[in-house]
């Protein structure tokens, strides 16, 4: 069963919301014009994201990490976004020859051998080619939602970064149910490992499918405990002191 089968439902004020996403995308658009990005996980939030940037044309820059850890699935899609929407995709790696050198000190599975390596490998793959991304920018948008974790519950729709820059999260307020009738709705390109039980996708060696009843983000760094359970990009600096989430996005 597909995950449009299982979760797609209209639910009460979603054209509402579906507006108020807009507008917050139009406004910060015209506010940040030529200044603006989407940094997009490639997730099915995202992949929302993206759908009503391209729909509206908006003037908001698209472009992901490839962490050299992804699923082949989530790469795929950047390919097919580039063809379904006529967009393109900027695409950020970490250096290559800090991989070599940080995967020959500490293992190809050193995430799983402390908090500290995990963080790591974090700060290498993800936070350093963010801090390239949004190097020059005022503005991203996310696909963060409330409902997402815990850790998520009080996401509000534009904050600042710990950088100055402003930080946009149009679908803060949608429900899981929200994001997939949208989808269904307005045939959403999305990453099939969603159809197998994978809310949260990351990098190919922390995420996992989850369980019935489990926590959307369950499936991300399953062996750590649940307060833990950010890369950096999208921590509060006053949540988590530690220079690794801290960098550009914290």
């Amino acid at each position: 069963m597909t995950a449009i089968a299982l979760y797609a439902r209209p639910s009460e004020g979603f054209d509402s919301r579906v507006a108020h996403a807009v507008a917050v995308l139009q406004s910060a658009a015209s506010e940040y014009h030529g200044r603006i990005v989407q940094s997009t996980s490639l997730g099915v939030e995202d992949m929302v994201v993206t759908d009503l940037i391209a729909r509206h044309e908006l003037p908001i820059a698209l472009a992901t990490l490839d962490t050299g850890q992804l699923h082949a699935q989530t790469l795929a899609l950047i390919p097919r976004i580039q063809q379904h929407y006529g967009l393109p995709v900027e695409v950020f790696a970490p250096p290559q020859e800090a991989v070599v050198h940080f995967v020959r000190a500490n293992g190809d599975e050193a995430m799983y051998k402390s908090l500290a390596l995990r963080k790591a490998c974090c700060g290498l793959r993800k936070l350093e080619p963010l801090a390239r991304m949004l190097a020059g920018r005022a503005a991203w948008v996310t696909g963060l939602r409330r409902e997402q974790s815990n850790a998520r519950g009080d996401v509000p729709f534009s904050e600042p970064d710990d950088q100055g820059r402003t930080k946009l999260n149009p679908l803060a307020d949608w429900s899981w149910a929200d994001v997939w009738h949208y989808v269904a709705t307005n045939g959403v390109p999305y990453n099939p490992l969603h159809d197998e039980f994978m809310p949260s996708i990351g990098c190919a060696p922390c995420t996992r499918a989850i369980a019935v009843g489990e926590d959307f983000r369950a499936g991300r760094w399953w062996w750590e405990d649940e307060s833990l359970k950010e890369c950096g990009l999208h921590v509060h600096p006053a949540a988590d002191a530690s220079p690794l989430t801290q960098g550009a996005a914290a």
